[in-house]
């Protein structure tokens, strides 16, 4: 074994290699930093070219680029506060943060260095599971994976930092989007109204785009000023890599929770991201630090996704079961070459393994070094007033999440999640929770349905893993409702969730908005209760679970909010001025979608970025002419070299179809 290491080394430091690997590891970083194309976006570019290539030069181009696409997906979401991809909004939270605070470098620093710890320590754990993998994973049945599945989904109270409610409500929230189309478990479709579009359920990118991206985009165009309020991106590089030596347990333990998240199929990065993160707040005594820029806030998350998409190679090599949609189009280009994943690729193929461990390993150093090389100029984006960068971040978002359906309607289910986001924000409801309901509410019922009839009654609930994971989920609950009970008798008051999100929620959040969220909420449950009676019996059954919950949850939020003594309704005119300028922004971005329906993308950005430019961001002429013309030769490079589908409208040309 030793030896086939050894060998794939060499073979791999071959020039002709090295050239591939570096493409992969250049496509990747590129997709990366375009928001909501992620791991599966770079390896769907690419394997065409691999289809004409040695299979190991195919392999070290295709690694190359999903070992380093969560390493340059953090520079969006640091930066500008929108997400390069899913499971980047865990790090948004607290390296946005940093950004706003002048500290930008610093959290890139913090980043780079753990996701190329994380990519380095999941290829040694792939490296390791050859031998030990299989028992471990057949340890784990169905039981075992759904408790993991509530037990992603149960973070929310850990991530609501002391506004468990809201965040409940988020978490099963997400849990109902997830449950829009065809049900895994009967031959039926849910939540769908007749659209054709929501047979297929709702798209993750979209979600993620929707509620975070875009809505942080309405957020600071309507402010106006820079994503940081303080001049310059800080002088913190060197203090990133103190970070990162400091809290190096971290590094450990995340990449750890991501190599498992990886090899637990359906489980992958998002989640896998986000429990990280949990466990990190978890085993911290200063958890009020979380969400404002704490280093450990990002060296977690970052840890794991590099990790993840190490661990999504375990059961897709070594039992042909994808841990991830990167995974899956890689196991498809194997099969290619005939080789067959499974356990006779540990006998007859191992050089094939070692390569890709190998590819792993340098891919991941190799990213990591070229974004701290182009981290310095594009950090200085922080300092830029936003509606300038918001007028090219709104034709790339919508045009990222139009991939993997390729239907105009996707556009305006955006626009109503970003309506969502944004109120949630401005509500301090944390978002963290709607996301990873939204992830695990498929997987979740799956998992149920198997272990029901896999096992008689409750006796899987005995099982030694399950039994575990009841006590990890129950006891930080019981602590959490001790310690808000402590404090509600010394304080006399509620604990609201801190999350610097800006001067609309200091407005918002002592007003009427609470109410009627809660209201809101409480209609759309009981709207899914109602609607679940005409499913069939198995397509129903968690679909009234969640509404039966989210209902009894929003409605304690509507009476708490009714009674509650602290709500300052006075100031009725600045409220006004919050919402006057959130719904010109969210006015701009529909007339966008818009113009996109009835003229297509680009002609939509010839129109809608020079007159949004002129009128929003007070740019000259000159710089508007310039800006205009180059976001639109990227978006024919990106349509015709890299077959990046572009939205067509009504009247689009044939030219530009």
């Amino acid at each position: 074994m030793f030896d086939a290491a050894l060998e794939a080394l060499a073979a791999l430091l071959d020039p002709t290699l090295l050239i591939y690997l570096v493409i992969g590891v250049l496509a990747g970083l590129v997709m990366g930093i375009i928001p909501g194309l992620g791991g599966t976006g770079a390896v769907a570019v690419l394997l065409p070219f691999a289809f004409i290539l040695e299979p190991t030069q195919a392999l070290a181009l295709i690694i190359g680029a999903v070992a380093v696409v969560h390493t340059s997906d953090t520079i969006a979401a640091v930066l500008i506060g929108v997400p390069g991809s899913a499971s980047a909004t865990v790090t948004l939270m607290d390296g946005h943060a940093m950004a706003k605070q002048g500290q930008a470098a610093r959290a890139l620093s913090i980043a780079f260095l753990s996701s190329m710890a994380g990519g380095v320590i999941g290829a040694i754990g792939l490296t390791l599971s050859i031998p030990i993998a299989r028992p471990l994973v057949l340890a784990f049945g169905s039981p075992e994976l759904f408790m993991l599945t509530v037990l992603g989904i149960s973070l929310t109270a850990t991530l609501s930092r002391g506004n468990m409610l809201r965040g409940l409500i988020a978490g099963v929230l997400g849990v109902l989007l997830g449950q829009i189309g065809a049900a895994p478990a009967a031959a039926d479709y849910r939540f769908t109204f007749g659209s054709l579009f929501l047979n297929e359920g709702l798209d993750l990118v979209a979600v993620a785009l929707g509620v975070f991206g875009l809505a942080e985009v309405i957020h600071l165009v309507a402010k106006r000023g820079a994503v940081s309020e303080v001049t310059g991106i800080g002088g913190g590089w060197r203090q990133g890599v103190r970070d990162f030596r400091t809290h190096w347990t971290h590094v450990i333990r995340g990449s750890l929770i991501g190599i498992w998240a990886g090899v637990l199929p359906g489980v992958g990065a998002t989640a896998g991201t986000w429990m990280a993160y949990g466990s990190a707040v978890a085993s911290s005594k200063d958890k009020k630090k979380f969400g404002k820029g704490d280093p450990r806030g990002i060296i977690a998350p970052e840890s794991a996704n590099n990790s993840v998409e190490a661990g999504d190679l375990i059961p897709t090599l070594l039992f042909g079961i994808p841990g991830g949609a990167p995974a899956a189009l890689l196991m498809g280009a194997l099969l290619v070459y005939g080789v067959e994943p499974g356990p006779r690729l540990i006998t007859d193929h191992l050089d094939i393994i070692y390569t890709i461990v190998w590819s792993f390993a340098i891919a991941s150093i190799l990213g990591a070094a070229l974004c701290f090389g182009i981290s310095t100029p594009l950090a200085r984006l922080s300092n830029v007033r936003f509606p300038v960068l918001g007028a090219g971040l709104i034709v790339i978002m919508f045009v990222s999440a139009y991939q993997e359906p390729k239907q105009f309607a996707v556009l305006q289910v955006m626009l109503l999640l970003a309506a969502l986001g944004w109120f949630m924000k401005a509500i301090n409801m944390p978002r963290a929770p709607f996301l990873i309901g939204f992830v695990l509410s498929i997987p979740m019922e799956r998992y149920y349905f198997l272990t029901t009839r896999l096992y008689e009654g409750t006796e899987w609930v005995t099982r030694p893993g399950v039994l575990i994971m009841l006590g990890i989920l129950v006891l930080p609950l019981l602590l959490a409702a001790r310690r808000r009970l402590a404090t509600n008798r010394v304080a006399g008051v509620e604990m609201a969730e801190d999350d610097d999100e800006g001067p609309d929620v200091g407005a918002l959040e002592r007003s009427w908005v609470p109410s009627i969220m809660a209201g809101l909420f409480t209609l759309t449950f009981l709207g899914a209760l109602v609607q679940a009676q005409s499913f069939s019996t198995r397509a129903a059954v968690m679909p009234i679970v969640v509404g039966i919950v989210g209902l009894l949850l929003s409605l304690a939020m509507l009476i708490r909010e009714i009674r509650s003594h602290r709500r300052d309704l006075t100031g009725s005119e600045g409220k006004l001025d919050v919402l006057r300028n959130v719904g010109a922004a969210f006015l701009w971005i529909t007339l966008f979608v818009v113009l996109v329906y009835v003229l297509g993308t680009m002609l939509a950005a010839l129109v809608f970025v020079p007159v949004f430019l002129w009128v929003v961001g007070k740019m000259a002429p000159w710089r508007i002419a310039v800006y205009t013309a180059v976001l639109l030769v990227v978006l024919w490079v990106l349509h015709h070299f890299a077959e990046i589908v572009l939205p067509v409208g009504i009247f689009t040309p044939g030219v530009l179809r």
